[in-house]
This record gives structure tokens, C-alpha cells and sequence, in this order.
């Protein structure tokens, strides 16, 4: 038995110092992540502001009934294109009628009247001349002469309003713009005591676009521009591009035209207005559109693509590869998006390598290897759609 162990031990021996000589080597460690990083460069790029706004007509008129008389006929289609001046309604003018016939018969009676006290006039005058006849009656007849010419005149009046009343008899757009719906039936009495709406036209191009805009967001941007970080549009060239509420771009650009003078004490906004051309009659008012308002340019910015901020609870943030190519993390501003990228105004130096994919493979402190990133047509049209602008301008 002795024997047996004696001859055995050398051979554990040898497999255990196998063992332990294998334990020894390590397995070697793994290379660090790859990641993209694109190079940040500052440059200027367009000040925009995402805002939502309304459309309404540039010019909207009530067509009334401005004398009183039964809705013979309406002479428009509903919804239709007219012009100005293009016949509406007709109001039954037969009253009319007789009344401008009345008044023009007075004013043919009292202008007769008027003829006569005329040649009355001249025949006294020669008679007082010769002392013929009495001074006083003379006078009279001059009174007289100039009581009758007074009532001509008045005739003059009533017949002219006899004929506007007539004419008011065929209602016609006031405007060049599309009829709306009509409002009272045919055989209704309208212009009883007040006007009655019959229809409304509505010039439909162009459009205003209404919108509003913080006042402080507006003291903000004054105050950048007095330090020179940005440059502001001249008012009368700022412009504004629309977006539909389908995301689908408009392809006309509009032209603010007004700014409120003051501010909205219930809202703390300003007002403001542009000038939209609408010339498929594509967009209709009361409609709610996304716009961008154009505000100028923005110096030394940093257009950063959308995957490579990240949000936590101190705000938006980048990963940068500093030059030992250890990873870093960078609180930054984000000013809005243009395109697929993202607007940084802070936070960020120029030739900063920030990382744009492989974000989730790296630590913080670590080591990365860097490579440009490249943006497939995938990621491009994926990136494109939600790029709409869920932020202002001046959000962080």
C-alpha cells in the first residue's frame, strides 16, 4: 500500500503545478469601445423661433340689408368666388320705387313753385323801381324767392336718398373674396329697425397669420443682440415659415407686418401679425398652424446632431472624447433644432469631438476610440420626421 502512494505522489504533483503554472496567465483585456464623434465647429446659423399661430382672413365684410323690404332672390352661389361690386341679394324695390317717384314729383312741384316766385320777383322789382308798388311787398316777394329755393333744395336732398335707398334694393359685395352662407331666406323682411347680416365675404388672399411671442423671450433677444450674440432681422424683412398641422411644409414664406405696441397684461405676450400669400386658397382662416419666425442670425453656435444630446435632470448634456481619449460629460444649451441637428449656444468648444452613436456603450472617465461619425439615409429620413419642433427657440 505504501508502495501505491509512493509512485502516485509524483504524478499529482505534476498536475497540480500544471494547474497553478495555468492559473497564472490572464486572459488579455478587451480593446475600448468605438465610438462616432462628429468635431464641433462654430458657425453662424439661423435664428428661429417654433411658434403655433392662427390664420384669418386679411379682409372679412358683413353684408347687411341697409333699408327695410322683403329678400326677393339671392344672385350668388354659396362658397363661390365675387367680385366687387357683383350683385348678392335683391330686396324688393317696389316701395322704393314709388317712394323716389313721389319725392321726385314733389320736387318738379315745388320747383315750379319756385319759377314763379321768380318771375313774380322780377315783375316787382321793375314795378319798385318805378315806385309802383309798395317797398314791403317787394321784400316779401324777395323772402318768399329764397323760402322756395330752400324747399327745391331740400327736394334735391330727399331725391338723391330716395335713389341711395333704391340701390341699397340690390346688395352687392363690398369686396373682391369668397360669398359665404347665407343667413336669411328668400321672403324673409330684413332692415326692419336694424341691419340684418345676409352673408359675409372673406378675402382669402392673402392671409394673416396670428401669433404671439413672450416679452421676455423679447427682452432676451434684445439683450443678446446689444452683446452681440446675435443679429436681428430688420422688422420689415422678418419672415415667417409655416408648417401644417400635418407636418407638411407650406411652400410660401409670409412677412410680419404688425407688432403690438404693448404687452398682454393677462399673458405676458406681445402680438404679432404676418402677411401670408394663399394663392391655391390651399389654407382657410381659423386654421392652426406651426410656424417658424426668422428672426436673424446667431454667432458662434454649434449645430449638433439630435442622438448625440441627452437629457437628465440638470437639462441637456453631451458626451466628448477629450484628447487621451477619455470620455467626459458636457452640461450644454440648446437654443432649438435646425434640420436634424440641434442648436448648442453653450457648453460646447470649438473642436470638441462630441459622440453621436455609442453613446450606451461608453462610461463616464473611461477610454474610447473615435471614429467620424457617418449618418445613413435611414437614420437621415428617421431623424427628419422628428425633427418637428415640439420646442421653442428659447427652450433649454
Amino acid at each position: 500500500m505504501k508502495h501505491i502512494v509512493l509512485r502516485a505522489t509524483p504524478w499529482c504533483l505534476a498536475l497540480l503545478l500544471t494547474a497553478c503554472g495555468e492559473s497564472k496567465s490572464e486572459a488579455p483585456a478587451p480593446p475600448p469601445p468605438l465610438v462616432g464623434v462628429v468635431t464641433a465647429q462654430a458657425e453662424n446659423v439661423p435664428l428661429v423661433k417654433n411658434l403655433v399661430g392662427r390664420l384669418s382672413a386679411f379682409r372679412s365684410a358683413d353684408v347687411n340689408a341697409r333699408v327695410a323690404g322683403v329678400l326677393l332672390k339671392r344672385a350668388y352661389v354659396e362658397g363661390s368666388e365675387v367680385k366687387k361690386g357683383q350683385l348678392l341679394f335683391e330686396i324688393d324695390p317696389a316701395p322704393l320705387k314709388v317712394a323716389l317717384a313721389s319725392v321726385t314729383a314733389q320736387q318738379a312741384k315745388d320747383q315750379a313753385s319756385l319759377d314763379q316766385a321768380r318771375v313774380d320777383l322780377a315783375r316787382y322789382q321793375k314795378l319798385n323801381q318805378q315806385k309802383a308798388v309798395a317797398e314791403q311787398i317787394y321784400t316779401n316777394q324777395k323772402f318768399l324767392v329764397r323760402q322756395d329755393e330752400a324747399t327745391v333744395q331740400s327736394d334735391q336732398a330727399y331725391v338723391q336718398t330716395a335713389r341711395i335707398n333704391l340701390g341699397y334694393a340690390y346688395v352687392t359685395s363690398p369686396i373682391d373674396g369668397r360669398a359665404g352662407q347665407q343667413q336669411v331666406t328668400e321672403g324673409a323682411l330684413v332692415g326692419q329697425g336694424s341691419a340684418t347680416l345676409l352673408t359675409t365675404v372673406s378675402q382669402l388672399d392673402p392671409l394673416y397669420v396670428n401669433f404671439t411671442i413672450g416679452a421676455n423671450d423679447l427682452n432676451a433677444l434684445q439683450t443678446a443682440a446689444e452683446r452681440g450674440d446675435i443679429q436681428l432681422t430688420e422688422p420689415s424683412k422678418t419672415t415667417v415659415k409655416v408648417t401644417l398641422p400635418d407636418s407638411t411644409p407650406y411652400p410660401e414664406l409670409g412677412t410680419v407686418d404688425f407688432s403690438a405696441p404693448t404687452v398682454d397684461p393677462s399673458t405676458g405676450s406681445v402680438t404679432l401679425r404676418a402677411l401670408l400669400p394663399n394663392p391655391t386658397f390651399r389654407l382657410l382662416p381659423g386654421m392652426y398652424v406651426n410656424l417658424q419666425l426668422a428672426l436673424g442670425q446667431r454667432h458662434n453656435a454649434f449645430l449638433i446632431p439630435q442622438a448625440a444630446v441627452q437629457r437628465d435632470i440638470t437639462g441637456p448634456y453631451v458626451l466628448v472624447v477629450d484628447k487621451n481619449g477619455k470620455v467626459s460629460h458636457r452640461n450644454v444649451t440648446t437654443n432649438g433644432t435646425q434640420g436634424v441637428n440641434w442648436v448648442i449656444t453653450s457648453g460646447l468648444d470649438a473642436g470638441d469631438e462630441v459622440i453621436v452613436s455609442g453613446v450606451q456603450v461608453v462610461q463616464i472617465g473611461a477610454q474610447a476610440r473615435t471614429e467620424p461619425w457617418q449618418q445613413s439615409a435611414s437614420t437621415a429620413k428617421t431623424t427628419g420626421a422628428a425633427s418637428a419642433p415640439a420646442k421653442t427657440a428659447g427652450e433649454q
